[in-house]
């Protein structure tokens, strides 16, 4: 895949499935388009992306977690186009909630252990962003405001998101 996205081969992405409950195949491909792709193609390789990581902007899937360190290294490269929209799905990601959501209000009926997995999966994609924080800095400090001013704006959303409560 080139300088970027070194370990991207090192996921089984076949055995993931994506926010949309399809297999998560498809994420190397879409992540090769935004690194290597031009403005154009990097836009629409994002969108189809938090489609698949990040469905209706708040559900995550079982590939959220492991796609965003690939995310993260995006974002905090200078030779990327669409950084922002990058961050943007960051903090989308960061800010899901909607199977913690569903499983509180389902606490102490028979359906609260259905959403185990789920819970598990948006506790892990919010962590890997978490994990992100000194690229996310990093970018907040650059001299272009058109990258800082996301970037910072990611801060806020994982400053105000904090772990998720035990259920």
């Amino acid at each position: 895949m080139g300088s970027l996205l070194r370990s991207v081969s090192g996921v089984r992405w076949g055995e993931l499935r994506d926010a949309t409950g399809a297999a998560a195949g498809g994420i190397p491909s879409l992540l090769s388009r935004i690194a290597y792709g031009d403005e154009d193609t990097a836009r629409v390789a994002i969108d189809d992306l938090g489609d698949a990581i990040c469905a209706l902007g708040f559900v995550v899937g079982e590939a959220t977690a492991p796609t965003v360190p690939f995310l993260l290294e995006l974002a905090g490269s200078p030779r990327v186009a669409c950084g922002a929209e990058l961050l943007d799905l960051l903090g989308d990601i960061c800010r899901a909630d909607q199977w913690h959501s569903a499983a509180a209000a389902t606490r102490g009926r028979q359906h609260d252990a259905s959403y185990q997995r789920q819970t598990a999966w948006e506790t892990a994609a919010r962590t890997a962003v978490y994990a992100g924080r000194s690229i996310v800095e990093g970018v907040a400090s650059s001299v272009r405001p058109e990258e800082a001013a996301p970037a910072r704006k990611l801060l806020q959303v994982m400053a105000e998101t904090r772990p998720f409560p035990e259920l």
